[in-house]
């Protein structure tokens, strides 16, 4: 079997779980003999670097084989931040251009155009979509030929924007999961969310669960901190967005540091609400206590997990979470939110409702004070994590693939 896959994150080259997700998909395709042609943006100059890496996945996984577009459009963009890029690039708003679109929508639709002509050339059975920026280019490319396309959402516009959505990406997601054949949903979680904000039939949306590379060497690096001799360390590793909850998580900080001194927090990331989040830290008078280290990546992501007591995932809508497995798969104890996908596959996590910063403060507070159950919480999770793979997920996509293949569902 042969898939066009569109996305726009590949490793290294990626600003969020959905590069890692993509990765791990396709690693795992590629171990079923599936040949992946995956289709993506090209990233700025100053990451060539990177792209040599990207291009030798093919030594990595032998059946994928990378496309590259140029565009600017980068994951998780909104509208302001693609302008920001143009300026930079000295575009004209007001001004056609040949090479970039002039406003993200733009962009998205001439990603799509790009998609006519890759579907022309390449020799595909099935074309697999990620995420609303690619949904025009799957819809074009199946109008090219004939095949059958397969979308897969990782997180509704409503999760992303806390319930508040734009309407031409809510509409474009719409578009997308409503002219596909067969979607597919990364928990029941983002099922439910499809089902209720766009009003999708159950049967057409399949939910397929994360797993993770248990080859990644990164998970053997052992590392320890200067800072774990004296501290204990309590880490936020995500986008600072709302969807995220790092706002969540900064209260409870304060709220532990009430009770218990030797508390480190660091928060890893970057994002819109980063600017706030410092402020409020300084607000509650903490941030001789709060560490930004900004966006991590590659071996930094393990090491800062390997160094941390306890892992946090507040997110206010976390369609899966997959880095709950990869705080697992390193060692690190986690609280996760009951809004999120995760949860419903992993038990060895204490979890706790968004909001409930009380709950939340007291769970971090006994984890870090009562080192029988620190240990149970890490060595129960590290056995458990071990059943997730790159296999079980490719193999369920792979069904879906074959449904799609068949004909059964057309909508």
């Amino acid at each position: 079997m042969k898939v066009l896959m569109f996305g726009w994150e590949f490793p290294p080259f990626k600003t969020g779980g959905l590069g890692t997700a993509c990765y791990d998909l396709t690693k795992g395709l590629s171990y079923k003999g599936i040949d992946v042609t995956f289709v993506m943006p090209k990233t700025p100059e100053n990451a060539k670097a990177d792209f040599v890496k990207l291009i030798g996945i093919n030594n990595l996984c032998k059946n994928i084989k990378v496309r590259k577009v140029s565009t600017i459009l980068t994951p998780y963009m909104s509208s302001e931040a693609y302008s920001n890029e143009l300026r930079k690039l000295k575009i004209s708003h007001n001004s056609s251009s040949d090479v970039y679109g002039r406003n993200l929508y733009q962009e998205v639709l001439r990603y799509a155009e790009i998609a006519k002509i890759i579907a022309e050339e390449e020799e595909y059975d099935l074309i697999h979509a990620h995420d609303w920026m690619t949904y025009m280019a799957g819809i074009n490319a199946r109008k090219i030929s004939g095949k059958p396309l397969v979308v897969h959402i990782h997180a509704t516009e409503f999760d992303r924007t806390g319930g508040n959505p734009n309407p031409v990406i809510s509409h474009l997601e719409y578009t997308g999961l409503n002219e596909s054949d067969l979607i597919i949903a990364n928990s029941n979680f983002t099922k439910n969310n499809v089902i209720r904000h766009y009003k999708i039939k159950p049967d057409k949306i399949k939910v397929v669960h994360w797993g993770i590379d248990p080859e990644n060497p990164y998970y053997n690096l052992n590392y320890n901190s200067p800072l774990n001799k004296n501290e204990k360390i309590v880490l936020f590793l995500g986008r600072i967005t709302i969807q995220k909850g790092p706002d969540y998580f900064i209260e409870a900080a304060k709220k532990v540091l009430d009770f218990k001194k030797n508390v480190r927090f660091i928060i890893a990331g970057n994002g819109d609400m980063l600017p706030r989040i410092v402020e409020r830290a300084a607000e509650l008078g903490i941030s001789d206590k709060v560490t930004f280290t900004g966006f991590l990546n590659g071996a930094d992501v393990h090491r800062v997990f390997q160094m941390a007591d306890l892992y946090v995932m507040p997110s206010t809508s976390e369609p899966f979470g997959l880095v709950a497995l990869e705080s697992m798969k390193n060692n690190t104890p986690l609280i996760i939110s009951k809004q999120s996908g995760v949860s419903e596959v992993v038990n060895n996590a204490l979890k706790v409702d968004f909001w409930d910063i009380n709950e939340m403060t007291n769970k971090i507070v006994n984890v870090l004070n009562y080192e029988e159950l620190h240990e149970e919480l890490k060595k129960n999770s590290f056995e458990e994590v071990k059943k997730f793979d790159l296999v079980k997920p490719a193999e369920k996509c792979i069904e879906v693939y074959n449904e799609a293949l068949r004909g059964v569902n057309k909508w």
